[in-house]
């Protein structure tokens, strides 16, 4: 390959890489990220977006029936309108985790946005259920060089992605997901959506009825769900 033939594909691939290191689960550009379970016998589910009236009630009702604890990543402005039900789930021993103040794509967000979007939803959190976070989840997933340093200023220690998603925020994703969630092994953390982060009460019926049938299946293959700490 001749050198200008290198020099023009050298910024598609740097871009590419760069894409790669900000959105997908397994990177570590930006710094490490936890993306499993504590063992082969357990599985991490996780709920973004919330709380949601519509929905997170009935579903810390479903995970109490099969015995099952998770992590909820809420919004802080969510937080705010329905703090009794931040304080309901921590009650019932599941863990809440820091998805930021109004959900903003971090990637090339400022430092100082990212410290002041972590320290509202921490702040919102700690009122509703007297617990501060440790842990916290990028919307997206999306990531930059900027988040580490962050964190640091927030409060928090540890970045969680994921290994498995369930894609149960549109229609196609919601028609496949019995089927998508067959993958689920022991040592996954998996994602799952309660609420919206455009609106409160969004019908994440979808999501309660795929649970309600791997839930006691997932328990036959002797995982147990738990929470992130």
């Amino acid at each position: 390959m001749a050198w200008s033939e290198i020099l023009a594909v050298a910024p598609v691939t740097a871009g590419g890489v760069l894409a790669w290191g900000a959105y997908h689960p397994a990177s570590s550009l930006f710094g490490r990220t936890l993306r499993h379970a504590p063992s082969g016998q357990t599985i991490a589910l996780t709920f973004d977006d919330g709380p949601n009236p519509a929905i997170t009630p009935h579903l810390l009702d479903i995970l109490d029936r099969h015995g099952a604890r998770v992590t909820f990543f809420v919004i802080g402005r969510w937080v705010r309108a329905y703090p009794a039900i931040v304080r309901e789930a921590v009650a019932r021993g599941h863990a809440i985790g820091n998805h930021t103040e109004t959900h903003p794509n971090l990637i090339f967000a400022p430092k100082q946005r990212i410290v002041a979007e972590l320290v509202q939803c921490q702040a919102a959190i700690e009122e509703a259920a007297g617990v501060r976070p440790s842990l916290m989840r990028p919307p997206w997933g999306a990531r930059g060089p900027q988040l580490q340093a962050a964190l640091g200023e927030s409060g928090l220690s540890q970045v969680v992605m994921w290994s498995l998603l369930a894609r149960d925020w549109y229609p196609r994703g919601k028609r496949r997901l019995r089927t998508r969630l067959e993958r689920a092994i022991g040592g996954d953390i998996v994602v799952f959506h309660d609420g919206f982060h455009v609106m409160l009460g969004a019908d994440r019926q979808d999501t309660l009825r795929a649970l309600k049938y791997w839930l006691p299946r997932w328990t036959d293959a002797g995982l147990t769900c738990v929470p992130l700490t």
